[in-house]
């Protein structure tokens, strides 16, 4: 039997991405193996969100030549479809396949098998129009299952090369999603959560149909989901329709990631992010009104070409004042190829990690402040794996719906299933809690 063995980079879709390939694999006879071990086929997804990205991607395709010599090294992802050239001129390197026509690469194989030719399959992604269906109805990681919705970005902001590695936004057909929830409901997962490139903007490119007819639709055909959460959405894209579905639903969670990565307008202009801090807080009034206690939790890119430190203290102030309850900073990286990367006022690296940790010591407190609310109150938990920093103990971690995450005394048979805990002690970035009992079929009550 053959042996295929997978290196994933990056991001949560193309962690999607790698389960929809390995299925292909599976169905024609394939045994996965581990990527450090020798495998007949090797599959590495790459990332090229910054220029380390690319780097990194580059040190993996060679740990799998060296693996063995002889596999067929293929190459598949966002550095494949920006830079296939380069990848290409890696000597070992034998199949380039970028992010789209995925469901090829088994043909490719054979072809490359046939012909001892390397093959670059990379054509000009912006021309692409249709979302290409890669099922997965199972995942190797069995608690929480993603379900990718849409593929690419219109938005090209100025910092970022994605729309160049994925294309335009082209969203998944609303009966294929309904149809894969419901297979992954019944291999036994709770949660779903939505994901892709661009995730908010599902059905920008549909007819009559959008984001907020997608939730209703999952929510009443998908028999026995429990919680369905959305990996990403940006504040243009909560209409009051998709506020009014939060709001009415019985399995969306209280839980929203919403990305700002400026809180000040002039910079938000300078990355040609498409709304103004006004806007911003108007929809988080609104989104408040309806869940008055949902987790808001965003991204933050700080030291962005031209910050000042009263551009970089207005998102201090916004994120403060807008209780955010976690937050994920990034600094300004360079990605060669952008329009930020040409700007002038390019922010030294030292002021940029000085204000990255005030933020992270902000995002502490605030995390602290969110949890301490629910200190004392009773919440439901998935739990996922044994507690990482003590796996002997006892211990199973996993997060609650509003994404609070909290150890608890468990075992493996909780695994996966939505059980009732109190939390004894809040804190961050660990809550602790007491197992109060496993309401795995009785209907969850309204906290």
């Amino acid at each position: 039997m053959s042996t295929v063995a997978f290196h994933t980079l990056g991001c949560k879709v193309n962690h999607y991405e790698t389960e929809a390939i390995w299925q292909l694999f599976k169905d024609a006879g394939y045994e996965r193996t581990d990527f450090e071990r020798r495998a007949d086929v090797y599959v590495i997804n790459t990332c090229t969100v910054t220029n380390t990205s690319d780097r990194k991607s580059r040190q993996v395709i060679r740990r799998a030549i060296r693996n063995n010599p002889d596999g067929v090294v293929c190459v598949t992802g966002c550095y494949a479809q920006t830079s296939s050239a380069e990848i290409m001129e890696i000597p070992g390197v034998d199949i380039v396949v970028g992010t789209q026509d995925r469901t090829n690469l088994l043909g490719y194989i054979d072809q490359y098998r046939n012909e001892r030719q390397p093959i670059n399959a990379v054509g000009n992604i912006m021309k692409n129009r249709v979302y290409e269906e890669l099922d997965v109805p199972s995942f190797t990681d069995r608690t929480r299952a993603s379900l990718k919705i849409q593929e690419g970005c219109n938005n090209f902001c100025t910092f970022c090369i994605i729309p160049w590695a994925r294309g335009l936004m082209r969203s998944r057909d609303p009966q294929e999603v309904v149809h894969q929830a419901q297979q992954l409901v019944d291999a036994g997962y709770k949660e779903i959560v939505l994901t892709g490139i661009h995730t908010g903007g599902y059905g920008e490119d549909l007819k009559d149909y959008n984001l907020a007819q997608l939730l209703r639709d999952i929510e009443t055909n998908v028999k026995g989901l429990k919680r369905l959460r959305i990996s990403s959405i940006e504040a243009s894209q909560l209409t009051d329709e998709v506020i009014g579905v939060l709001k009415d639903s019985e399995i969306v969670v209280r839980h929203l990631h919403i990305p700002i990565q400026s809180g000040s307008d002039t910079v938000l202009r300078r990355m040609r992010r498409k709304y103004t801090m006004a806007f911003f807080a108007e929809r988080l009034e609104r989104l408040r009104e309806a869940l008055p206690d949902f987790a808001l939790t965003s991204d933050v890119i700080v030291g962005f070409p031209g910050e000042t430190e009263e551009e970089f203290m207005e998102t201090y102030t916004f994120i403060r004042d807008h209780r955010f309850a976690e937050l994920h900073v990034f600094p300004y990286s360079m990605r060669i190829g952008t329009p930020a990367a040409r700007m002038d006022d390019q922010i030294d690296e030292q002021v940029k990690n000085e204000r990255v940790h005030r933020l992270l010591d902000l995002n502490d407190q605030l995390a602290k402040e969110y949890a301490s609310a629910y200190e004392g109150r009773v919440l439901e938990m998935i739990p996922e794996e044994p507690y990482k920093e003590d796996p002997e103990s006892g211990l199973y971690e996993g997060y609650t719906d509003n994404y609070l995450k909290v150890v608890v005394p468990a075992d493996e048979s909780m695994v996966g299933k939505i059980v009732r805990v109190k939390i004894t002690k809040a804190g961050y970035p660990y809550n602790e809690g007491a197992f109060v009992r496993v309401i795995e079929d009785e209907p969850a009550p309204a906290i």
